[in-house]
């Protein structure tokens, strides 16, 4: 039997976005509030999947929380960390106590990606323009005169295509876009960090760590902290290609040498790590993609910029992203002009502080996952003491929170236009 046929219906919209992570389902919202249209395609039909990036900075709590979704995620489950610790067995490197920002962002939050993201997507919902698309893959971009004017997206849930026409195309797709690579746009990957990152859970009631958490092993390094509710999240970082290795080894020999670096915690990953199948590998790489926007189309988050998941930057650089875009798309709507020389002023502003967490995050992981012996442990002690105890360590701690840049939301745009919300008199 051939292939069914598809029903194909358009639906015109302004703004159309690939992709409901955070900062897609960000913008959409910041978008919606300033009276803008959107349709949000995902190829997705649930968020109820396993995320490995949930440590929210204090710059991305500030986003969320001027657009009014932060307390509501935290409601749904979140676990409050005080910072982050480098440590050597038992001597503590380095101390990033967050306690030292002013309030009320003083913290990391290991907040789950699905509590965030269905809290936004409910606040999405409460506007007219906004037409939701769960279960909807892009197959193809639509182009005028070399400009971008929407996408062909199909769905999974049964025969039908939907030719999106939009000014603008949002690829908010992830580090493996395929809105990006069906606009031929490259990835621009590269093998910076000598490393796999191989994360798990475990149940953890009554125990907790109160802080990120990265132990120093030998060749290694394992990272454990607090997540939602009463699990710990762990991932062991291995030299790059050190996975096949160590799987070879089997899950006894994995569990001892994770029960050594994490003394304190041995007695639940005897008891619960029985299996190479609850481990998931995490293709760590940087990416910056060689352009971040055309005529009619922009990338943002990780489809424009992927990063390592040292400093746990990923999340707080894709909502300041969103909100970074959101009064550049704005302007655009308000002039009708949709060009790359319109769109611009995005990269110009967000590509610097791409590349400057890319920088950061290679020197974070040579002082503290670097070789260099006894000679080396101490040098790094004696810097990790620099920043622990003097004003360079305050600077750092909200360079680190807030990025390079610090990025805020427009609000003044927000009631503009038809940005009422469903219901509202």
């Amino acid at each position: 039997m051939g292939r069914p046929l598809r029903h194909t219906a358009t639906l015109h919209t302004d703004v159309l976005v690939v992709g409901a992570g955070p900062a897609g389902l960000a913008l959409t919202l910041m978008l919606l509030r300033s009276g803008v249209r959107v349709a949000l395609a995902e190829r997705s039909t649930s968020f109820r999947r396993d995320f490995h990036g949930e440590i929210l900075q204090p710059g991305g709590q500030r986003i969320l929380d001027r657009v009014g979704v932060l307390d509501g995620a935290v409601r749904r489950g979140a676990r409050e960390l005080a910072g982050f610790q480098v440590r050597s067995g038992d001597r503590v490197l380095l101390d990033i106590d967050y306690r030292r920002l002013p309030g009320p962002y003083d913290k990391l939050l290991a907040l789950p990606q699905a509590h965030l993201l269905e809290e936004l997507l409910d606040a999405c919902g409460r506007y007219p323009g906004f037409e939701y698309l769960p279960g909807h893959r892009i197959g193809s971009l639509s182009e005028h005169d070399g400009r971008c004017t929407g996408a062909v997206v199909n769905s999974s849930l049964g025969a039908r295509r939907l030719w999106v026409r939009a000014h603008t195309v949002v690829a908010a797709d992830g580090r493996f876009s395929k809105t990006r690579s069906l606009a031929g746009i490259g990835a621009g990957r590269s093998d910076l960090f000598d490393q796999d990152v191989v994360w798990f859970t475990v149940p953890a009631h009554g125990r907790s760590t109160g802080r990120v958490r990265v132990h120093r092993a030998g060749a290694s390094a394992v990272l454990v902290h607090d997540t939602h509710p009463d699990r710990l999240r762990i991932g062991w970082t291995l030299p790059h290609r050190g996975w096949q290795r160590a799987a070879e080894r089997g899950i006894d020999a994995i569990r001892d040498e994770l029960a050594a670096a994490l003394p304190e915690f041995a007695d639940l990953l005897h008891e619960h790590l029985t299996s190479l199948a609850g481990l998931a590998l995490l293709d760590v790489f940087a990416a910056t993609a060689e352009t971040w926007v055309r005529d009619g189309l922009v990338l943002i988050g990780d489809a424009a910029h992927t990063h390592g998941p040292l400093g746990a930057q990923g999340i707080n650089l894709a909502l300041q992203d969103a909100a970074a875009l959101h009064p550049v798309l704005v302007d655009a709507l308000d002039a009708g002009d949709f060009s790359r020389r319109r769109l611009a002023p995005f990269e110009a502003a967000r590509r610097p502080a791409a590349e400057a967490v890319t920088r950061m995050q290679r020197l974070q992981a040579k002082a503290f996952f670097g070789a260099g012996g006894a000679v080396g442990e101490f040098l790094r002690a004696r810097a990790a003491g620099v920043v622990t105890r003097t004003p360079i360590g305050a600077r750092i701690t909200s360079r680190v929170a807030y990025g390079p840049s610090a990025v805020d939301v427009r609000d003044e745009l927000f009631g503009r236009g038809a940005a009422v919300e469903r219901g509202a008199a």
